[in-house]
């Protein structure tokens, strides 16, 4: 009897073994199957038969940016022809320091040349500085000129000034951006097109919303992309000059004449006037400052000082009074 219970039960579990490995090993894929051929049934599973008024769902949007990406790859791979027939792009600006006269005066016909050459002007200053024993006016202007024209403007500039103190002129070809930025454009624009093509064509709802965000999302980058163009072009057509203007005065060496007396006696004034004043806050602050806090300071180190004297007294008393009871002591 023992026997044959156990042989049973080594039945159920060999069976159960089996059964629990051939679900593991084909479970998922069944699952997976299964999945696979109710998503490409017009209605799927658990729906029954579909209904032949509603109309098929739209292809997945994914498609759109795969489209899109074609259209990158098909303009990319014409980037090295564009990039030689394109015209070179090169930002020029300048930077100078000069030394004028009338930093004032030569601010304002520096502002004219920039009109005259077909330029304007994108911001000027005009500041006072300590120079020597005084102040002079100094200026500092902003300009924009086309580049074909950048040589004469320096040309310009310079040659209504005392000195030339710094000059810098630095180039940048954008020459490869400018043709990649035109490339990614037209892909991005390719992709629009497409995707406003199958959103007229979309029927649910859902799809055309899908779509609409995609579309606006393309259209924001092909905004950025044209602004960076423009900036790119504009940058390229006028070049930026930055002036300072700088008095010669200030550039003027200190000249020590022959001594004076009278010098000598206002100088000395000056230095007593300026050693009272200082004299003077000394004691102001003394006052108002310093002592107080010495006070601040002294209150509670003499009442520790008077605290420790008492105990001090104290204890000195009250050994006298122990050392003079033990002397009776002795006597008696």
């Amino acid at each position: 009897m023992k026997r044959t219970l156990f042989i049973i039960l080594s039945v159920v579990v060999v069976f159960l073994i089996l059964g629990t490995t051939f679900t593991w090993m084909t479970g998922p894929r069944t699952a997976q199957t299964f999945s696979t051929v109710g998503n490409r049934l017009p209605g799927g599973f658990g729906g029954g038969m579909p209904d032949m008024a509603e109309a098929p769902p739209m292809p997945a949007v994914d498609m759109d940016h795969y489209a899109a990406e074609e259209s990158d790859r098909s303009f990319i791979g014409n980037d090295a022809v564009q990039q030689q027939t394109q015209e070179r792009l090169v930002i020029e600006n300048a930077e100078l320091a000069i030394v004028v006269k009338d930093p004032a005066a030569r601010k304002e016909e520096i502002s004219i040349l920039a009109k005259e050459l077909g330029g304007y002007v994108v911001s000027s200053s005009l500041s006072q500085v300590s120079a020597t024993s005084k102040k002079v006016l100094e200026a500092a202007i902003y300009i924009r000129v086309p580049s074909k024209k950048l040589d004469d403007a320096l040309e310009k500039i310079k040659a209504g000034a005392v000195d030339v103190t710094y000059e810098n002129r630095t180039g940048q070809d954008v020459t490869s951006e400018y043709v990649d930025l035109q490339a990614q454009l037209k892909a991005k624009q390719a992709a629009e097109e497409k995707l406003l093509e199958i959103m007229d064509e979309a029927v649910r709802a859902e799809d055309v919303l899908a779509i609409y965000l995609q579309v606006q999302n393309v259209q924001t980058e092909i905004e950025q992309l044209t602004a960076r163009i423009k900036y790119l072009k504009e940058s390229a057509d006028l070049s930026a000059i930055q002036i300072r203007l700088i008095a010669e005065e200030s550039t003027q060496p200190i000249q020590v004449g022959p001594w004076k007396p009278q010098g000598a006696a206002k100088q000395a004034i000056q230095d007593l006037v300026y050693f009272f004043q200082n004299f003077v806050d000394f004691l102001i602050r003394f006052v108002l400052y310093t002592l107080p806090a010495l006070i601040l300071i002294a209150i509670p180190i003499f009442l520790v000082y008077l605290g420790g004297r008492a105990v001090y007294r104290r204890f000195r008393k009250t050994k006298a009074n122990v050392k003079d009871a033990g002397s009776e002591e002795i006597k008696g």
